[in-house]
């Protein structure tokens, strides 16, 4: 078997990724220790590297997957089919934020961070400009809607405005679909933009180690004990919040609602759950995640087009969990009392603004739509966000990692319902998440009746 077969392994990438937490964190620790800012740039150059190498392919991926994923659908019957199939995955992305959010806010409630103010922690200057700056340009419904439509086509990619390339490629691929064999070449071009994409981004997964190392290292390097004092009960709260999504929620929706084993759901789904943790990025992990969701028996003309949609609105660690745990973090540091319409404010930002978390800023615009919309002041959710930029690498791992199980336990859930679930798929042994090597591309070639 072949070095890569053999590195994408679940079993052996897991190694990998906690041998490189591990390392990345040891030469962090080394590099404050030492006063080694050499090692510090380094370790932060590497880290660079690997996030840019990621977001290259971020927005053509998104345009590229919703096309090919609307326009999938006509394998599955008419405009009915796959209206129905978007109503129900959409109306499921919506009852999982709902209980994340209750979840969110349990946790929060328990751990009370924030309490009794700051207690000595200071945020710094660099972080408290860029969370003033933020809070003005994220923190309100009104800007999410401006930036929701874009000036022009060109300017949109050109900006990296993944909102605005959503909303394209929502219109796009409808008309594309609407039209049928009049737009087949453009379709099949997208597709084949989009397979490249895939191709290169399973390149990147190889590399995500050495990402790691860079990325920790470097976290741990600048920041020091910030990563587990002064905020560790906030950073423990989002960590409870989301496993408590990932390992009981999800289970028992996919035993008692999908009737899939959970430890065969993560079984293949674990790599791109992992992934997701080392990457920090629902969009760079699609193809990972699309893979994961066909490996479980969804059919891949369905999973096209739920995966991709899910990656830029379906969120539960970004857009339910953590700003509930925040919004609460914030209160506290004010002395403020949230009251019961507040924390049902949370509840509705979590489960009606889940499209305004697309993209790599979608943990703060979650936080700050939250936070306003729930009525807290501005500068106290300034300092609050300040403050959660120095620990936001290591709790976005987790946020990034929960928001990719549900995207793949969502479309079990519907193609459960739907019948498309292809069991024989779902049983069968997969040790590669990145190629399906087993023949399941040419059993679901014959969709199921819908």
């Amino acid at each position: 078997m072949s070095f890569v077969r053999t590195y994408t392994k679940p079993r052996v990438f897991a190694a990998a990724v906690l041998g490189s937490l591990v390392v990345g964190a040891l030469l962090g620790v080394v590099a404050r220790q030492t006063e080694a800012g050499w090692l510090t740039d380094l370790l932060d150059q590497i880290g660079t590297i690997f996030t840019t190498l990621l977001q290259i392919a971020v927005i053509p991926l998104v345009f590229t997957a919703i096309v090919v994923g609307i326009n999938s659908l006509r394998g599955l019957g008419g405009g009915r089919t796959a209206a129905r199939l978007g109503g129900k995955t959409v109306l499921w992305f919506a009852i999982t934020s709902f209980i994340a959010s209750l979840i969110g806010i349990a946790v929060g409630k328990l751990f009370n961070p924030g309490a009794g103010g700051l207690g000595g922690v200071e945020a710094t200057a660099k972080n408290a400009d860029k969370a003033a700056a933020s809070v003005d340009h994220w923190g309100s419904w009104s800007a999410f809607i401006d930036g929701l439509l874009p000036e022009n086509f060109v300017k949109a990619f050109a900006d990296g405005e993944t909102l605005q390339v959503l909303f394209l490629a929502l219109v796009i691929g409808a008309a594309a679909y609407s039209l049928g064999d009049k737009a087949k070449p453009f379709v099949d071009f997208t597709t084949s933009v989009f397979e490249i994409i895939q191709r290169y981004l399973g390149w990147i997964v190889r590399l995500a180690p050495i990402g790691i190392i860079g990325l920790i290292g470097a976290a741990v390097s600048n920041y020091g004990d910030a990563l587990f004092r002064p905020l560790f009960s906030t950073t423990l709260a989002v960590y409870v919040g989301c496993l408590v999504v990932l390992f009981v929620v999800y289970p028992i929706l996919l035993q008692f609602v999908a009737k899939v084993s959970p430890l065969k759901f993560f079984a293949k789904a674990g790599t791109a759950i992992q992934f997701a943790f080392a990457s920090q990025s629902s969009a760079a992990t699609l193809p990972l995640t699309r893979q994961s969701a066909v490996n479980l028996g969804v059919q891949p003309a369905y999973a096209a087009f739920a995966t991709p949609l899910g990656s830029a609105t379906k969120m539960d660690g970004c857009a339910a969990v953590f700003p509930a745990i925040a919004a609460i973090f914030v209160a506290n540091l004010a002395g403020v009392s949230l009251n019961f319409w507040q924390y049902v404010g949370i509840v509705v930002v979590a489960v009606v603004g889940a499209l305004a978390t697309a993209g790599t800023t979608g943990w703060l615009t979650a936080f700050t739509l939250t936070t306003s919309f729930i009525g807290l002041d501005a500068k106290q959710v300034a300092l609050g966000l300040a403050l959660i930029y120095s620990v936001n690498p290591i709790m976005d791992m987790m946020r990034t990692a929960t928001n990719v199980a549900g995207q793949i336990a969502v479309p079990v859930i519907v193609a459960r319902g739907e019948g498309l679930l292809d069991e024989e798929v779902l049983n069968a042994p997969t040790d590669n998440p990145l190629h399906s090597d087993d023949g399941t591309s040419a059993r679901h070639a014959e969709p199921a009746p819908a």
